[in-house]
């Protein structure tokens, strides 16, 4: 459960846009928004329905837009749909954007395929910046927030998911930098950089024994909730997990090609590598 100071910071937002809430930190967003603000209406846009996902009572505050987010022609309308989803149900208060989809691949590049190196920068990059730069005038006009989940991978050079990694970089790069910009306006900006999660991420994308991986990381909800605690608390990052955070303390102090050199050892227990 999120605090009772979450809790009370959820209330002061009348909705919330999400992206990926099928699955994974996206569905755990959607269902600890709904146990903080049970009022609050809740956009999703992504290619699955969440709401299949949730209790009757939960999804009546859901309105799902299909949406391929590597496709900028779907983003475009997902996002003129849920902004006028916003102004007929919740036309006032504060609005919550949760840029949280992303994707990988592992391998050595360019595996697993050029394509998909295109398509992670797509989602993780490019769908980012354009749906918060169509959602933006709402939050500035109304208030609001925007979290932008990136990784602990953003903070080290990332060999065998280089760039899977870049793409993190960006956003927790970006943030910070958008986070400055939008002192003052009434919009706060949050980056969330969380380690290796139990969600469905790391299947297909090459890694070896993804499950075996996943049941290492820290839970969805706990990741969750450390993100919407450091929300209420005005924060501009945050590194869910003590070890997460310890790793990239350490990290900071080390020269990135050293960083690139241990974390390709680290890496090359997990991928499976062609020559």
């Amino acid at each position: 459960m999120p605090t009772p100071r979450t809790n009370e910071h959820l209330q002061t937002f009348s909705a919330a846009v999400v992206t990926g809430g099928s699955s994974g930190l996206g569905k755990s967003f959607i269902r600890l928004l709904q146990t903080g603000n049970p009022g609050l209406l809740i956009c999703n846009l992504s290619r699955r329905n969440p709401c299949a996902d949730l209790a009757e009572n939960s999804a009546g505050k859901v309105r799902h837009f299909s949406c391929d987010l590597s496709r900028s022609g779907e983003i475009a309308t997902a996002a003129d749909q849920g902004i006028a989803a916003l102004a007929a149900e919740a036309p006032s208060g504060r609005v919550l954007l949760i840029n949280n989809s992303g994707i990988g691949g592992f391998g050595r590049f360019p595996a697993p395929s050029a394509e998909r190196q295109l398509e992670i920068i797509d989602v993780n990059v490019r769908a980012v910046v354009d749906l918060t730069a169509r959602l933006l005038p709402c939050l500035r006009g109304r208030g609001g927030a925007i979290i932008n989940v990136a990784s602990v991978v953003g903070y080290v050079p990332t060999p065998f998911c280089a760039t899977y990694g870049a793409s993190k970089a960006f956003l927790l790069n970006w943030s910070i930098a958008l986070a400055e910009e939008m002192r003052g306006t009434g919009v706060h900006v949050l980056a969330v950089s969380p380690g290796t999660t139990q969600t469905e991420f790391f299947s297909g994308t090459g890694a070896a024994s993804p499950e075996s991986i996943a049941r290492r990381g820290m839970s969805p909800d706990d990741v969750v909730r450390e993100a919407l605690g450091a929300l209420a608390d005005g924060r501009t990052t945050v590194v869910p997990g003590w070890r997460n955070r310890l790793a990239t303390s350490v990290g900071s102090l080390l020269p990135r090609a050293l960083l690139a050199r241990i974390s390709r050892g680290a890496m090359e227990r997990r991928v499976p590598l062609s020559p």
